[in-house]
């Protein structure tokens, strides 16, 4: 079967999270999956659509560092976009492409990356629900949700990791734990570049998850590009939706 497959660089936050949408809006008349590889410039936070960006994030030290901050149509929390490959995958949810069970299709669509890593020789294993793990260390989270027959989920490889940055945008419970907190997602956490044991591009990698992908659903990753409906619709949905105030502050 023939799958869509979209590397289309790095863009802003709300910018990538209305292409994700409109993608999903169009994936029934489009009749086929399609996988998007993508990056993020500037570097951003995306907070869970049930969380409060307030409660979460520091704004004040986002608009000092020049950092993005948007609200995801998924669930799941906060996550710093910086030095990594972000994935979304769509189908229709009548497609048998992936199972009805929530957590048997977190399986079947993180096991693309898993498949990706071995192109690259580094052993990666599912963590349930919906997590990435190398050495038992983390190094993918992943978020789904199904809108309209469609499955549509997005997530993160690490290629690089700076948790000391995370944490200097990242609202947490007790300052006084900070430093304890920071040590324990350092031992947490890891990235391609760790595993690997040296720094691996954006490129190399997305080569290895296509391949991965490939694998994974027995399918032929035709090279593609968004459609000029696809291209107004994100358009309008970054204007009405991601980059408003009322959209991001609603919690």
């Amino acid at each position: 079967m023939d799958f869509r497959f979209i590397q289309d660089g790095f863009h802003d936050a709300f910018t990538n999270m209305a292409i994700d949408e409109a993608i999903m809006k169009n994936c029934i008349k489009l009749g086929k999956p399609t996988i998007r590889f993508y990056g993020w410039k500037p570097s951003a936070i995306s907070i869970g659509y049930f969380q409060s960006l307030e409660d979460e994030v520091d704004i004040l030290k986002c608009n000092e560092l020049g950092i993005d901050f948007v609200r995801r149509i998924t669930g799941g929390g906060a996550v710093f976009h910086d030095s990594e490959l972000t994935y979304s995958f769509a189908c229709s949810e009548d497609s048998n492409i992936v199972p009805k069970n929530i957590l048997e299709s977190y399986q079947k669509i993180c096991n693309g990356l898993i498949l990706g890593f071995k192109e690259i020789e580094l052993e990666a294993k599912f963590v349930p629900l919906n997590d990435i793990a190398m050495n038992g260390k983390k190094i993918s989270g992943n978020a789904q949700t199904r809108r309209e027959k469609v499955v549509l989920q997005h997530g993160t490889i690490l290629l690089k990791v700076d948790v000391d940055k995370m944490f200097s945008i990242l609202k947490v419970p007790n300052e006084k734990l900070k430093g304890k907190m920071i040590e324990n997602v350092k031992q947490r956490v890891t990235s391609v570049e760790k595993e690997f044991g040296k720094e691996f591009s954006f490129e190399d990698c997305a080569l290895a998850m296509k391949l991965g992908f490939q694998k994974a659903f027995n399918a032929n990753l035709v090279n593609g590009e968004l459609s000029k409906e696809e291209l107004k619709l994100a358009e309008q949905i970054k204007k009405e939706q991601f980059s408003k105030k009322e959209w991001n502050f609603k919690r």
